[in-house]
């Protein structure tokens, strides 16, 4: 009877200690889980989100974003809303929204008036099957040389970039005098339709719009910007508010980061991209051209003294005014420091 009561006593020991364990883990348990859900909120609160146009066009960070190449950074694009191609560069310099991509003398032109913005990673590059803009005329209209462009009205997206000073300084090397030019402001997406109507008699159309143009039976191509410098004013760089990258550096590394992944899956996709920038536009895929991107998005300096040297001789800037590393960096672009990296010469004077 004893040994039978000692062994009930032991059994109700140990059914009270496993009692008294199982209760200790259930908090335990709920704690990590407290924890991590706590961990899980604050990484989501540590994503800082940028504001960004939501423009009709083919844009890297449209499709960064599709792709899932912003997901697990630090930064989530916030889309504002459209916003006209000549706003882009000032609201990026005021801070309205925190990055733009425009071309590089509307950057240069903001940092000699003072705008707090910097060039932070390369764009679109220009080649003879990837232009970044081309020239329509009607096929009635007898336009076919740069001189026929006086007394003529053309349309192009805005002033100040690379459509006005990339089309003058050609037309001038072939005699024109530009002042007997009419220009008129006209949206990319609209620029079709002004030349069909004859509202305008010239229109300059960046892609994916050029597609639709080079398509219509009443236009004539006259040519592409890659026929005027070889691509050397065609770059459309990403610029940053610079109180935004002071304040967020992680998120504009991650930012440039996921761009330049985007622009290199373009290059080794062209057929896949145009197919999703045609989705997003509600456009033919057919009419949609294929766009190519500087590698890895490195900025490098030629396209910037290009136009620095063009604002200068045309009086926009003082000369001297702005020099070319005020305009850029590729301090968050961690693959600008893997290509200096791979281009440093070994010591024993071999390429690395």
């Amino acid at each position: 009877m004893k040994a039978s009561l000692s062994k009930y006593r032991l059994h109700a020991v140990c059914a009270a200690a496993t009692l008294v364990l199982l209760g200790g883990c259930k908090p335990r348990d709920e704690q990590a889980q407290a924890s991590s859900a706590t961990v899980t909120q604050t990484a989501r609160q540590e994503v800082t989100y940028f504001k960004y146009p939501d423009n009709p066009s083919f844009d890297l960070v449209y499709l960064a974003d599709k792709l899932g190449y912003f997901e697990g950074t630090s930064t989530r694009p916030k889309y504002v809303g459209k916003i006209a191609a000549p706003q882009i560069i000032p609201l990026v310099g005021t801070g309205e929204i925190d990055f733009g991509t425009r071309m590089v003398p509307l950057v240069i032109s903001a940092i000699a008036s003072g705008a707090d913005i910097k060039v932070v990673s390369a764009g679109g590059e220009t080649l003879p099957d990837a232009p970044h803009m081309k020239y329509f005329t009607r096929k009635d209209s007898g336009i076919r040389s740069p001189k026929d462009f006086e007394g003529k009205t053309v349309a192009f997206n805005s002033f100040g970039a690379c459509a006005e000073f990339v089309t003058k300084k050609y037309l001038s090397q072939h005699g024109v005098d530009v002042s007997k030019v009419n220009w008129l402001v006209v949206p990319d997406n609209q620029s079709q339709q002004a030349l069909v109507t004859k509202n305008v008699d010239i229109a300059i159309i960046h892609p994916p719009f050029s597609g639709a143009a080079e398509a219509d039976a009443q236009l004539h191509k006259l040519w592409s910007d890659w026929d005027e410098d070889h691509g050397l004013g065609g770059m459309a760089p990403y610029s940053v508010n610079g109180a935004f990258a002071r304040a967020h550096p992680q998120a504009v590394k991650d930012f440039v980061t996921a761009i330049a992944r985007a622009g290199n899956w373009v290059n080794a996709h062209p057929d896949e991209a145009r197919q999703l920038t045609a989705e997003r536009l509600g456009i033919d895929v057919k009419l949609v051209e294929r766009y190519a991107y500087v590698k890895d998005l490195v900025v490098t300096e030629p396209p910037i003294q290009y136009y620095i040297d063009i604002l200068e001789q045309a009086g926009k800037i003082p000369k001297g005014k702005v020099q070319v590393k005020d305009v850029y960096t590729n301090e968050f672009n961690p693959l600008a420091k893997q290509s200096q990296a791979s281009a440093t010469p070994r010591a024993n004077g071999q390429p690395s």
